[in-house]
């Protein structure tokens, strides 16, 4: 059975894949330009993997697990680099949300995007091994 942790990230990365199936208007979707739409394809995918292996392998000790965890913080921190990049200076030929700070399903994906970076860095800071004493 997975940790209550493990399972909280796997839920938050199935929120973020299901965020952004939702923002591209469903599967499989209409986001231009094409590399946008490939982002989105890309990282529901990985939101899935993420939620899978974070609810199989993430009860193994915590250094295994690492790179499960790595993966989950990346579905939270990719999406939200995009947030903040697609608003602010724009994308190339992408020009959608610029400016679109306030849209509520991009406040709703900030919000699980930050939790999950969060209990990703906090798990993985907690696995770190402690260092011996200083002799």
């Amino acid at each position: 059975m997975p940790t209550l942790r493990a399972a909280s990230a796997a839920l938050l990365c199935l929120a973020v894949s299901w965020i952004h199936v939702q923002d591209q208007g469903g599967f499989p979707g209409n986001k231009t330009p094409g590399y946008v739409g490939l982002g989105y394809y890309l990282l529901e995918a990985a939101g899935v993997v993420a939620a899978l292996l974070l609810l199989t392998l993430a009860r193994r000790n915590a250094a295994a697990a690492a790179p499960t965890w790595l993966l989950a913080a990346g579905v939270g921190l990719g999406p939200l680099v995009g947030f903040i990049l697609s608003r602010g200076p724009g994308l190339p030929d992408y020009a959608d949300d610029k400016g679109n700070w306030t849209e509520p399903l991009g406040l709703v994906s900030v919000a699980v995007e930050v939790v999950l970076i969060l209990l990703a860095v906090a798990t993985l800071r907690a696995a770190r091994p402690v260092p011996a004493p200083a002799r």
